[in-house]
Formats: structure tokens, C-alpha cells, sequence
């Protein structure tokens, strides 16, 4: 079985930082490009940011500048690091990895439970 463990949400007023960490675990071979999206109330989910195994990096238009993501391949983790922090930023942030288990015979999209980001003053 697989898991991926969120943490770092919480409320930050408007123009703060915070930094996102998901942790995967389990049955794993490897895991592939790994995902931040998220969903506002009365929204539907969208892509925050991507960053492949390689590294190469996508963002949405609306966070680009302000959001950064990483991760460390040896430890299954994936980091979002958000600053100057907007209102509309407001919402459930879910991590998602496109993983490999059983010797790379299976794959599949897995998400984690989500953590709530509020930026409000």
C-alpha cells in the first residue's frame, strides 16, 4: 500500500510564507512526477505546480514567481514553498504522485488527504 502524508498548512496573514511537505511511503519502486493542486470552496481543483524526477518544474500562471517546489527523490518527498501569499491563494492543498510499485509492474496517481492554507488577515 501506498501513502502520501501532507503537512505545513495553516493560517498566515497576507504577504507571509508558508512551505508544504508531503511525504510518500510504502510499496514503492519509484515514483515519477509529483504534484501540487489545489481547491477553493465552490472551485474546481486545479494544478498548483509539477516537478518531474528530473526536476523540470511547471507552474500555474498564478503562482509563478511567488511558489516554488522541490523535492528529494531519496526521501519520496515533495516541498512547496509559498511566499508573498494572497488571499485567492485560500485552500485545500492536495499533494498527487504518479507512482511505481511492484517492481515497476504497476502505476498509479495517488493523493494525498489534503491541508488546509488560509491567508487572511
Amino acid at each position: 500500500q501506498v501513502q502520501l502524508v501532507e503537512s505545513g498548512g495553516g493560517l498566515v496573514q497576507p504577504g507571509g510564507s508558508l512551505r508544504l511537505s508531503c511525504s510518500a511511503s510504502g510499496t514503492i519502486f519509484s515514483i515519477n512526477a509529483m504534484s501540487w493542486y489545489r481547491q477553493a470552496p465552490g472551485k474546481q481543483r486545479e494544478l498548483v505546480a509539477r516537478i518531474s524526477r528530473s526536476g523540470t518544474t511547471t507552474y500555474a500562471d498564478s503562482v509563478k514567481g511567488r511558489f516554488t517546489i522541490s523535492r528529494a527523490n531519496a526521501e519520496n518527498t515533495v516541498f512547496l514553498q509559498m511566499n508573498s501569499l494572497k488571499p485567492e491563494d485560500t485552500a485545500v492543498y492536495y499533494c498527487n504522485a504518479d507512482i511505481l510499485t511492484r517492481w515497476g509492474l504497476s502505476r498509479a496517481d495517488y493523493w494525498g488527504q489534503g491541508t488546509q492554507v488560509t491567508a487572511s488577515s
